[in-house]
């Protein structure tokens, strides 16, 4: 039996890794606010590659500040892509949605996602902005860039207040 080779890993950096593939950071990252300046995106990291015309799946950062006081205004669906979130740093946060089609404030639910779940909204679910339930809490985020208005708003008639189970 030979002796394994040994091989020194090296930094990740954008350059080092570029015959490999995107390294996905927020450090250098271009970033804009979103969720009422809540949030801020870290846009469009790395693109998914995608056979089909004038679109493609693109992965982003978005670093999350907790709403306070907890209170939901505003719901917001994608109707030409779904959107996942994964959690990085572990830190549970909440999805408050509605079903696709004519919004319906009747229908909003409102679920706990742990640390360790992610989620995919379908194209055309209502949701809440972004609500993590603690500070700078980052996510990786798959969601559509290309022709089309992919974002729709409204704002409800009676706010949401979300109530956190007790244990």
């Amino acid at each position: 039996m030979s002796t394994p080779r040994e091989i020194i890993a090296e930094p990740l950096t954008r350059e080092a890794f570029t015959r490999f593939g995107e390294v996905i950071d927020t450090r250098g990252a271009d970033a804009f606010p979103i969720n009422q300046g809540r949030t801020e995106r870290f846009h469009a990291l790395a693109g998914v590659e995608l056979l089909g015309d004038d679109c493609r799946a693109i992965l982003s950062i978005f670093r999350g500040q907790p709403l306070e006081p907890l209170q939901i205004t505003l719901m917001e669906r994608h109707p030409l892509g779904s959107q996942a979130f994964v959690p990085i740093n572990n830190q549970p946060f909440l999805a408050v949605v509605a079903p696709p089609g004519d919004f319906d404030e009747s229908a909003i639910r409102v679920f706990l996602v742990r640390g360790s779940q992610g989620l995919n909204y379908r194209a055309g679910t209502w949701h809440a902005p972004l609500l993590p339930l603690f500070p700078d809490s980052d996510y990786l985020v798959v969601d559509r860039q290309g022709q089309g208005d992919n974002c729709d708003e409204t704002l409800l008639t009676i706010p949401v207040r979300p109530i956190l189970p007790t244990s």
